[in-house]
């Protein structure tokens, strides 16, 4: 079962690219919305950078394959990479059936909050994903 494909929380922030990210302190966690995995369909494997590693402000992180395509993933901030989501290691289909919650990608340690304000409110996403949907 995958999830809602028009599912956005309000409690998050997007990317034009469909990445979500929820702010935790100094800290965010990140992950691809409802309406990616749909797109992508069945995902398969999930490649992440290292703890330790630098991410910059929608530059590419890692890769994520579905049985469909395989696409680039790109981190919302800018910043330290602190924690990658091992368990997508052996169930990389939790990126569809939990996005928001079980399938979150990495943690990454803020460098630049003022990037914040470059991302999507729930209400501008879900205006983007409607125009990309044809609704």
């Amino acid at each position: 079962m995958t999830a809602r494909t028009n599912e956005v929380p309000e409690d998050l922030l997007y990317s034009s690219e469909h990445e979500w990210l929820r702010q935790e302190g100094d800290l965010a966690r990140v992950g691809i919305t409802a309406f990616a995995q749909d797109r992508l369909g069945d995902v398969v494997y999930v490649e992440l950078p290292a703890p330790g590693a630098a991410v910059g402000f929608m530059a590419k992180l890692g890769e994520i394959e579905s049985v469909k395509v395989a696409s680039e993933l790109f981190s919302p901030l800018t910043g330290e990479v602190v924690e990658v989501n091992a368990a997508l290691e052996k169930e990389p289909e939790l990126v569809n059936t939990d996005p928001y919650g079980a399938g979150w990608l990495l943690v990454v340690r803020l460098s630049d909050r003022s990037e914040l304000e470059k991302l999507l409110t729930p209400a501008a996403y879900t205006a983007q994903i409607e125009r990309e949907a044809g609704l």
